[in-house]
């Protein structure tokens, strides 16, 4: 699992993505194992984030469920399976706390490369 999470954060990352979380939901969510956080400087942003996801799971054909919001791109949500991506805008993100949901999921531990957008 903890490889799926760091190639999913690290693609993220490579779109510019930022304050990306990583929690560990098993126990705590019958839907999925984990679920990722990043925020998006835009609704295209959000959408380039989505698709960069999609087009990198099918590559590697791992599990694609669904896509909520990508036409508004406020909040849009990428489930695949055993990992859900929320990707927000910061407005967004911070009104819904979705993070604060799972208060007491422990957070996988992501390096700094992953986390940080790559030039």
């Amino acid at each position: 699992m903890k490889d799926k999470i760091s190639q999913y954060v690290t693609w993220l990352a490579e779109k510019k993505g930022t304050a990306i979380q990583a929690l560990d939901v098993r126990g705590l969510s019958p839907l999925t194992e984990a679920m990722i956080f990043v925020t998006a400087r835009s609704a295209r942003h959000a959408q380039a984030l989505a698709d960069e996801l999609m087009q990198r799971l099918g590559e590697k054909n791992w599990k694609l469920l669904g896509v909520e919001g990508l036409r508004n791109g406020q909040w849009v949500l990428v489930d695949c399976n055993d990992v859900i991506v929320h990707i927000f805008q910061e407005e967004v993100r911070s009104l819904y706390n979705v993070e604060g949901l799972y208060a007491k999921a422990p957070a996988f531990a992501l390096t700094e490369n992953e986390t940080e957008p790559q030039p």
